[in-house]
């Protein structure tokens, strides 16, 4: 090293032990103070700023000030215009006779502390300290991940967020399905239901910002089928034998005649399932088509079943329109007798009144 760069380390080191000796302030909790009229050490108030903001530190100076320098704990930012600091976004504003101004840039909780201004004039020195926090927005840390699960089993959701001021946490079930809230980073839902399952949402806030993250709850639960109701069809006219089921994950659909099996395209039938909806078709029914059918709803779960009945229905014919009532209900007396004869008798006049 040659004798300029021993005469430079010479005078930093001499320099910042006359800085630490003119320093020997406590490093206690920061305070709220409009300076000690008995000494030359003042404290200003906090400075309060956002993550991500700049700060600015003023310190006043005077026509006898000799030296001067802005220290963050034992570190020296600036003395004089000579930049110390290595930190690209510490940067000097102003130095004159009046202030002594330098900010930082893009400010981080790293940044949160006290800041001296160190001044030496011609009679003594003084010195001017800033407590500098730091505020940071809620930013949700640790959250549970979407799950899975089977009805009945107990389910705890966790939520954890940092920032400063701390965050209060909350959660809510946001789905149409029902609601649900917590004012607690874990929510306990004890038995779970099929009627809990949906989107819970996380919510973390101070008083900077807020932020929200979502996990989604399946609940799996066995299939339940709608009591199937019974349908009759004309002879060679279209049936349709519909089965609708309630069930996490999606059922499967098996249709039985009696004890057979019937597979889609199997003598004339069609099966089309749609989600939760399974239809047996029947284009043109015949004799062997009428009886008891049995739908079965299957997933990883469990099973369930409905019953139907396809039974014949009589096309009406004119023999039949011209019996009258005894075409649709059975039975002999003088009424039905009285009913044949207004039913002729009104076909007989039907000519004349359309004439009108």
């Amino acid at each position: 090293m040659s004798v300029r760069g021993h005469l430079v380390a010479f005078f930093k080191c001499t320099v910042i032990l006359s800085l630490r000796m003119l320093l020997l302030l406590p490093a206690g909790l920061p305070v709220r103070s409009q300076g000690d009229s008995q000494s030359d050490n003042k404290v200003m108030d906090n400075i309060t700023v956002r993550q991500g903001e700049t700060v600015f530190l003023r310190c006043a100076q005077g026509d006898v000030v000799t030296h001067t320098a802005w220290l963050n704990r034992s570190s020296i930012l600036y003395a004089g215009e000579d930049k110390w600091s290595v930190d690209q976004r510490v940067s000097l504003v102003t130095l004159n006779h009046e202030e002594f101004t330098i900010k930082i840039e893009n400010v981080d909780m790293t940044d949160e502390g006290q800041y001296v201004c160190a001044v030496q004039t011609s009679s003594r020195p003084r010195t001017t300290s800033v407590h500098v926090l730091v505020q940071v927005p809620p930013k949700i840390i640790n959250l549970s991940r979407d799950i899975i699960v089977n009805e009945g089993a107990n389910v705890t959701l966790m939520c954890q967020a940092s920032g400063k001021p701390e965050p209060s946490i909350s959660w809510k079930l946001i789905s149409s399905s029902g609601n649900l809230a917590s004012d607690d980073e874990y929510l306990e839902i004890p038995s779970i239901s099929r009627h809990r399952a949906g989107t819970y949402e996380c919510t973390a806030v101070n008083d900077i910002d807020t932020d929200i993250q979502t996990v989604d709850i399946t609940v799996n639960y066995a299939p339940t089928v709608s009591e199937g109701r019974d349908v009759g069809v004309t002879l060679g006219h279209r049936g349709v034998l519909e089965c609708e089921v309630d069930a996490v994950p999606e059922a499967d659909f098996e249709w039985y005649k009696d004890d057979r099996r019937i597979f889609s395209g199997f003598e004339g039938v069609e099966i089309l399932n749609t989600g939760s909806l399974s239809k047996l078709m029947f284009h043109n029914v015949s004799d062997g088509d009428y009886g008891n059918y049995t739908c079965i709803a299957i997933n990883s779960i469990g099973s369930s079943n409905t019953s139907f009945l396809l039974f014949v229905v009589i096309e009406p014919t004119s023999s039949t329109l011209l019996q009258g009532p005894r075409a649709v209900q059975d039975g002999s007396g003088g009424a039905s007798g009285i009913h044949s004869h207004s039913w002729l008798l009104f076909l007989a006049l039907l000519p004349f009144l359309l004439r009108f």
